[in-house]
C-alpha cells in the first residue's frame, strides 16, 4: 500500500489506493487504509490546503439605507438611482451605466463600453440633461 501511495507521486488518497489494490486482488476497507496511512504519516497531496479561504462579506456596505424602500416618489429628480450591469455583445463583455430618476422611472443618462472604470461613470454623469444642482443630496 505504501508503494502504491509512492508510485502514485503521493498523490492517491483512499479512495484511489483502494481501486489499485483491488486490481491486485486485495480487499481492504478504506478506514484501514486510512488508520495505515495516518501510522506513516501519510498525507495525499491533493488534500493539502493550498491557501486558507478567508470569508468577506460580499454586497455589504457601510452607508446609511437613506431610501429605505420608499420607491414612489413623489418629485422629479428627488432621487435618482444608478445601476452598472453587463452585456453580451459579439462575444466580449461590454458595460452599461444608467441613471433612473425614480419619480416617472425615466433614464436621464447612460453610457456604454467594453471596460467597467470610473470613464463610463463619468460619461453617464456627462449624459444626463437635466440639472443635477436642483437635487436634494444627502450624504
Amino acid at each position: 500500500m505504501v508503494a502504491i501511495f509512492h508510485n502514485s507521486r503521493q498523490n492517491y488518497g483512499t479512495r484511489q489506493i483502494k481501486v489499485e489494490l483491488k486490481k491486485l486482488g486485495h480487499q481492504v476497507s478504506r478506514r484501514r487504509i486510512g488508520r495505515i496511512m495516518k501510522e506513516q504519516g501519510l498525507v495525499s497531496t491533493y488534500t493539502v490546503a493550498q491557501f486558507k479561504p478567508h470569508s468577506s462579506p460580499c454586497n455589504e456596505s457601510h452607508q446609511k439605507n437613506e431610501l429605505n424602500r420608499k420607491f414612489d416618489q413623489t418629485e422629479e429628480l428627488a432621487v435618482v438611482v444608478s445601476d452598472l450591469t453587463y452585456v453580451r455583445v459579439n462575444q466580449k463583455w461590454h458595460y452599461i451605466c444608467l441613471f433612473v430618476d425614480l419619480f416617472n422611472r425615466e433614464m436621464i443618462g447612460f453610457s456604454a463600453g467594453p471596460n467597467k472604470d470610473a470613464a463610463l461613470v463619468y460619461r453617464a454623469f456627462a449624459s444626463i440633461q437635466k440639472d443635477l444642482r436642483k437635487m436634494n443630496i444627502s450624504i
